[in-house]
């Protein structure tokens, strides 16, 4: 793949698996749902697993806590995040990549929807000097208010000249209010989950390719879409592929999400270049949110 690859450092399964792990202050434990084996994560043997993959973009390993956790909570599992941050940079800056070229590495902001942790936390990461900074623990329970407000917080403190990545977010207006407040990256995996499930994201508004309103509709999927299945299938044939359980339907649906994507960034940073970002941004939120 010669292309850009960045790794996660599974914080976030520390989170989304939490019936399956333990914490300790020398990492995260895992039991395999497979067979039962215990696995230690430690942030350590992340940056030498990320090392080894060779990725362009490496995560340090943190927790990701709940966005319901209370203060008390959050300021615990933020000051381990923190320890273990300090231990996966020094690993980090002691080693090197394997096969020839540099590796950035990219801590991570945390402290749930508290504004002072959230501050304490991007000081300590901006502090760092790392090639990039991203900022987690959002979109995992809070309202999405509040998570506007806690990009906000961080984005005061992360330096505007380092990326900052933004880490699972979001839908198509979640995107679009988020780099209207400065965030430069992002990722998540809704364009081809929600697509498989025939959910199709479009400038215009959402279809659900299930409805019973597609069934007669020959048209195609978009006719000013991105990508070639938009102008190749009709809405009619694809709602056909859903309800008859086709693979197929699940592939259409995500190459046409994933070039909708693809092209709703490419508009963003074309007018942000030409200086009307803002005026586009608060039209295009209102077409996407659209239900259709």
């Amino acid at each position: 793949w010669e292309r850009p690859i960045l790794t996660d450092s599974g914080g976030f399964q520390v989170f989304s698996l939490a019936a399956n792990r333990k914490l300790t202050e020398e990492g995260a434990w895992f039991r395999s749902h497979i067979d039962g084996s215990k696995h230690l994560f430690t942030p350590e043997s992340v940056v030498d697993i990320e090392r080894s993959i060779g990725a362009d973009i490496m995560m340090a390993l943190d927790e990701c806590p709940p966005g319901t956790a209370d203060i008390d909570y959050a300021r615990k599992s933020l000051r381990l995040t923190q320890r273990w941050l300090e231990r996966g940079w020094k690993r980090y800056k002691e080693t090197e990549g394997k096969y020839g070229y540099r590796q950035a590495y990219f801590p991570i902001v945390q402290g749930v929807v508290y504004p002072e942790l959230r501050r304490d936390a991007a000081k300590h990461v901006a502090d760092l000097g790392a090639d990039g900074n991203a900022i987690g623990g959002l979109a995992v329970g809070e309202p999405t208010e509040v998570m506007y407000d806690m990009i906000e917080v961080v984005n005061e403190i992360l330096p505007a000249d380092k990326p900052r990545y933004l880490m699972g977010v979001g839908t198509p207006a979640n995107i679009l209010e988020a780099i209207d407040r400065g965030v430069d990256m992002m990722d998540c995996v809704m364009p081809t989950r929600n697509g498989r499930n025939g959910m199709l994201f479009t400038a215009h508004g959402i279809m659900n390719m299930r409805n019973r309103k597609w069934a007669d509709d020959f048209s195609p999927i978009q006719e000013d879409g991105p990508s070639y299945v938009d102008r190749t299938y009709t809405k009619a044939y694809l709602r056909h592929l859903f309800i008859s359980d086709e693979i197929l339907a699940m592939q259409i649906a995500s190459i046409h999400n994933l070039a909708f994507y693809l092209w709703l960034v490419g508009e963003a940073r074309r007018h942000i270049i030409a200086g009307d970002f803002k005026v586009w941004k608060t039209e295009m939120v209102e077409r996407v949110t659209r239900r259709l």
